[in-house]
């Protein structure tokens, strides 16, 4: 995304008009989630800014530095490390899922029994995990950086559950492709 994240973090940036993160906190909040740990990395005061202390998204907000990127598995350790108890559900960011997709996965991994589960979205994988304690006490032994959820959850059971359509932005053209209709 750069040379637009040398300016404003990706989470930050809009689809159809808001910035992502926004419609994601929203979309847990209608999902019934309420305690919400946010890692922030590069720019994090203009995520901190945003979200304030959550209770516009009817959330609590925790919020975690990650001062280098160093991979999504170092992000969550930091989360738990400041206090997420698993199960965890672990979402990106920088990307929007179809309504109410966040809550069923949610609900399949609890049902799934497995230690750990990824979205599936039209067939590839999506930054949508279910992680439960077995998971969560790898976190601190993978080698790297980076450090990736997908390594620390090698060998363990991983249910693969499928979900809608999801949107993101990956390349600064996902901006023009995901807020066009939108001003159009």
């Amino acid at each position: 995304m750069r040379p637009i994240t040398e300016r404003w973090p990706k989470p930050v940036l809009p689809i159809d008009g808001r910035p992502v993160i926004a419609s994601l906190l929203r979309e847990l909040a209608r999902g019934g989630f309420r305690d919400v740990t946010v890692v922030t990395g590069h720019l994090a005061r203009q995520v901190e800014r945003l979200l304030g202390d959550g209770s516009v998204f009817g959330l609590d907000l925790r919020y975690v530095r990650q001062p280098r990127a160093d991979g999504s598995a170092d992000a969550v350790r930091r989360a738990v490390e400041a206090g997420a108890e698993p199960p965890l559900v672990v979402v990106g960011a920088d990307t929007l899922f179809t309504a109410g997709d966040v809550r069923r996965f949610a609900d399949a991994f609890a049902s799934s029994g497995a230690p750990a589960a990824l979205a599936l979205g039209g067939g590839e994988t999506a930054p949508l995990w279910g992680l439960t304690e077995q998971a969560t006490r790898r976190l601190g032994n993978l080698a790297g950086p980076p450090y990736e959820l997908l390594d620390a959850v090698d060998g363990l059971e991983l249910a693969e559950l499928p979900i809608g359509k999801t949107r993101d932005l990956t390349d600064p053209l996902d901006l023009v492709r995901e807020n066009f209709p939108y001003l159009s």
